[in-house]
């Protein structure tokens, strides 16, 4: 229900390559990291979005998307579910297209928010296991 192939392929394939991945650090350990480096080698720009502004894989950081002094086109959510609607509507506020919530990343009233507002959304699957799918 919230993950239709149309929605995800389109947020893929047409959507703009630049992502923001809100959660991603130097933390190899952690998923953000791992995803990131996958969006990169299919040819996605990454701004890794994290209180610390550290640059990843090559990508200066930002310590929130308001920080961020470009567009950006998508914005892939990597914090918990309870903080994550208000980085969707942060991602309203900053005129993104498309707001992807992490494997385990639910929140449903974000959801509907963020459709409302015109953006397309995908909650609980992760880019790095659909785009070789694309293939």
């Amino acid at each position: 229900m919230y993950a239709d192939e149309e929605t995800i392929r389109r947020i893929l394939t047409a959507t703009g390559d630049t992502w923001a991945v809100v959660g991603l650090s130097h933390n190899e350990a952690r998923a953000a990291y791992g995803v990131a480096d996958v969006l990169q080698r299919y040819g996605k720009r990454i701004v890794p979005v994290h209180p610390k502004a550290e640059t990843v894989h090559g990508e200066q950081g930002y310590a929130s998307l308001a920080d961020i002094p470009f567009e950006v086109d998508v914005v892939d959510v990597f914090v918990n579910s309870g903080l994550a609607g208000q980085v969707a509507d942060e991602a309203v506020a900053v005129g993104a297209k498309a707001v992807w919530f992490q494997l385990g990343v639910i929140d449903e009233a974000a959801y509907e928010r963020t459709r409302a507002a015109g953006l397309d959304m995908v909650m609980n699957r992760c880019p790095a296991i659909e785009i070789p799918r694309l293939g």
